[in-house]
C-alpha cells in the first residue's frame, strides 16, 4: 500500500509539475540588445547623457535620458507609448514614481502597457548603488517583463 501511495504521487507530480511551470513562465529567453551614446544632446541642466536601447529586430529605440537629483540619478527609459523611471540611490536601483514634469506620455497609455505587478516586483532590482553601464545592462534585461503581454510588440 505504501509503494502504491508513493507511486501515485510521483504520476501526479510527473503531470502537475510541467503545467506548473508554463504557469509561472519561467522564462530564460536572451535577450539582444544594442546601447549607444547619443551625443549633441539639448542642454537641459538636469540631464547628463542620453543613450539609445535597441532590441535585436527592432527599428524602434527605446530613449533612455539619465538625470541628476537629489537623491540620486534616474534613468527614465521612454518610447511613444510608455516610460518607465529607474532610480539609483544609496538604497539601491529599481523602478520608481516619474515627476509629472518629466512625463511625456499620458497616463492611460502608460498604465495601460505597463503591467502593474511587475512594476512592484521591479521597485528593488539591486540593493546596492551602480553605475551606468551596469544600470543600462540591467535595464534593458528587465524592460521587457514591465511590458504586458499585449505590447511586448513595441519592442521589437
Amino acid at each position: 500500500m505504501k509503494k502504491l501511495n508513493v507511486l501515485s504521487l510521483f504520476v501526479l507530480c510527473c503531470l502537475f509539475l510541467p503545467a506548473l511551470a508554463n504557469a509561472i513562465d519561467f522564462s530564460t529567453k536572451i535577450i539582444n540588445y544594442e546601447i549607444e551614446a547619443v551625443e549633441n544632446v539639448t542642454p537641459d541642466k538636469s540631464v547628463e547623457k542620453v543613450w539609445n536601447l535597441t532590441y535585436e529586430g527592432s527599428d524602434k529605440p527605446v530613449t533612455v535620458v539619465k538625470r541628476s537629483t537629489a537623491k540620486g540619478v534616474v534613468y527614465i527609459a521612454t518610447t511613444s507609448f510608455f516610460e518607465v523611471c529607474y532610480g539609483c540611490s544609496q538604497k539601491g536601483f529599481g523602478v520608481r514614481p516619474i515627476k509629472k514634469t518629466w512625463s511625456t506620455v499620458p497616463t492611460e497609455i502608460n498604465d495601460a502597457v505597463l503591467n502593474a505587478d511587475e512594476v512592484k516586483r521591479q521597485e528593488v532590482i539591486t540593493p546596492q548603488k551602480i553605475d551606468d553601464e551596469k544600470a543600462l545592462g540591467l535595464i534593458a534585461n528587465y524592460l521587457p517583463n514591465l511590458l504586458n503581454g499585449n505590447y511586448k510588440h513595441l519592442l521589437n
